[in-house]
């Protein structure tokens, strides 16, 4: 036969006959011989060693030292492992421990007071879990997926710093700088997981446009001023309907405006206008007091000297004469007075003034004392 017939004929580990051929006699043992290259999967075997009952295969011997480092020693069971006492291997009881542990784990669920479980059957909505223990299928066909319904989560717009400025038009065609903060928690997990891609965009979005629309409708002192808190209400307001017309599951719990000023650019000038009304207002309120004082004070005279007058059409000449008493009392009452009596010189003795030279000490001690008394 040809060379190139032979290789034809030839194996990959040698000639098919175990002939003696080109490629048989290159790939030989030490002996030669009409064998040929050796199975690998086969026994190697020494060079002088009889060629007739050749041992295991290298596949075999390596699965007898996997099952000896495990710790079988060629005896039954799977894998080496341990039998029980009547000979029936463990590995059953394994199985059935792994399935036990597997179904309690995902069949069982805790829901938290605070929390409610949304039940998803191979990814679709199925049911909500109320707080306490409750039984579903095991996963993945039957999974659970916990919400805290009672947590308040805030979301912050605008900034209070003069780098971000969250710009909006007034009712009057005025420019203010707004930074407040929405307050809001789920009202209903499922629609608030399966409705809306991503809730906290969609929330912050509608709280900027409520915020915005309401604004346009009101003037700038009043947004500046007593006007935030209607401005709050109706933002909640507008943000609720909006949000359950897109039935997001979500409950607005409040608004709260942060910082409400005119743009950084012109704030200086702004804050100097606010000054002097400030000051206007505040003159305005002292002027308007000082009228009311005054007021009340001619009323109450007045009123004093109807009675008087009264008085004085029921005896005219005892009113006056205690008229002139009471002024004279007035007038004289802390002046020095000096009594003359007709008839007789009588001694006056300068009572006042001595109390006055009492109570205050003389300027200087050259000063010329005074007149003690008259005649």
């Amino acid at each position: 036969m040809p060379r190139s017939i032979a290789a034809m004929v030839q194996g990959p580990w040698g000639n098919k006959d175990g002939g003696s051929g080109g490629g048989g006699s290159s790939g030989g043992g030490e002996g030669g011989g009409n064998d040929g290259p050796r199975n690998p999967w086969t026994q190697p075997t020494g060079g002088n060693r009889p060629q007739q009952g050749r041992g295991p295969s290298a596949i075999e011997e390596l699965f007898r030292k996997g099952r000896e480092s495990f710790g079988g020693g060629g005896g039954g069971g799977f894998g080496g492992m341990p039998q029980r006492p009547d000979g029936k291997p463990l590995w059953p009881i394994g199985i059935g421990l792994i399935v036990l542990i597997w179904l309690a784990l995902t069949c069982i669920h805790r829901v938290g007071p605070q929390e409610r479980g949304v039940a998803m059957m191979l990814g679709k909505y199925s049911r909500t879990l109320s707080p306490g223990i409750s039984i579903t299928l095991p996963a993945p066909l039957e999974t659970v997926q916990t919400v805290d319904v009672e947590e308040i989560r805030t979301i912050d717009i605008g900034s209070t710093s003069a780098e971000a400025e969250n710009l909006m038009l007034t009712g009057d065609q005025n420019i203010i700088d707004l930074a407040y903060s929405v307050r809001w928690n789920i009202s209903k997990p499922e629609l608030y997981m399966f409705q809306l891609s991503d809730p906290d965009s969609a929330i912050r979005e509608v709280a900027e446009s409520a915020m915005r629309s309401v604004v346009a409708s009101v003037s700038l002192d009043e947004a500046l001023g007593a006007g935030r808190t209607g401005i709050e209400q109706q933002v909640e307001q507008r943000m609720q309907e909006i949000l359950d017309t897109y039935r997001s599951g979500v409950r607005v719990q409040g608004v709260a405006i942060k910082q409400a000023d005119p743009p950084s650019a012109v704030n200086d000038a702004f804050k100097g206008v606010s000054a002097a009304q400030q000051a206007a207002q505040t003159d305005l309120n002292q002027a308007r007091a000082y009228a009311q004082q005054q007021t009340a004070r001619a009323q109450g005279e007045a009123a004093q000297f109807d009675k008087t007058y009264e008085q004085y059409k029921l005896s005219p000449e005892v009113t006056r004469r205690r008229m002139y008493y009471e002024t004279m009392e007035q007038v004289l009452g802390n002046l020095d007075k000096t009594i003359v009596e007709t008839g007789n010189v009588t001694p006056y003795l300068p009572l006042p003034e001595i109390k006055r030279r009492a109570v205050t000490p003389p300027a200087t001690a050259g000063a010329v004392p005074a007149q003690q008394g008259t005649r």
